[in-house]
């Protein structure tokens, strides 16, 4: 039986003062995929900056990979993050270095020193997104999927046991976005949990999944006829 990475129980997500989510209850296991949609203002960011602890959590009970959301401290949460990868919409590469050179900063500044196991990182996760051949090139000269694409393989460096995806196709277009969601398909089916945010009705339609929406101030599981 598959183990809990996330538990919340009677969760309220408050964001600059004001109640975003309340009564949130979910238990995930590891190697789910899902799905968070609801339309934009309803909770699905909130939810996500909660589970990586950018946002706070003071009300309820919250387990991510046996951190305690409720009492973490300061310094604890540069070590939950080595063990969740984050996924953004808008990619977040450094621009002023190339592709390989994102990804050693990345494992530079969470200890990594050893610089050919380093190299040994940076090539397997870049083979494993399928962009390898574009290690050397800037992120300006590759397509959004592409640049997509690196941002995975960046939120695999730690080898984390969850990906946190927000919106993750947000600035694509459909094939592209397909393509990226593919990717994402293939690491869960390697034994990753996958949690998605996104608007995005056609991809799961294309790839369902359990999804939760954020409507209401609520979280709760739908099925998927019905989103």
């Amino acid at each position: 039986m598959s183990q809990s990475v996330l538990s919340l129980k009677n969760v309220t997500i408050v964001q600059g003062g004001r109640t975003i989510l309340s009564n949130v209850n979910l238990e995930v296991k590891q190697g789910e995929f899902i799905y968070i949609i609801g339309k934009t203002g309803t909770g699905k960011s909130s939810f996500m900056k909660t589970l990586y602890a950018d946002l706070p959590l003071s009300e309820g009970e919250g387990n991510i990979m046996d951190f305690d959301l409720v009492t973490l401290k300061e310094d604890d949460i540069p070590f939950l993050r080595r063990k969740i990868g984050f996924v953004f919409q808008d990619f977040q590469l450094l621009p002023d270095r190339n592709v390989k050179d994102n990804l050693h900063f990345v494992l530079k500044a969470t200890g990594w020193t050893d610089e050919t196991e380093i190299q040994n990182k940076i090539d397997e996760v870049l083979e494993k997104v399928g962009v390898k051949e574009y290690a050397n090139k800037m992120p300006h000269q590759l397509s959004g999927g592409e640049q997509q694409r690196v941002a995975i393989a960046r939120a695999l460096l730690n080898n984390p046991e969850i990906i946190l995806a927000d919106e993750p196709t947000g600035n694509l277009d459909p094939q592209t976005s397909v393509e990226v969601l593919e990717v994402l398909k293939k690491i869960n089916a390697a034994g990753k949990t996958v949690i998605m945010a996104t608007h995005d009705y056609a991809l799961l339609m294309k790839f369902p999944s359990k999804t939760l929406k954020c409507e209401d101030s609520s979280l709760f599981e739908v099925v998927q006829k019905t989103v």
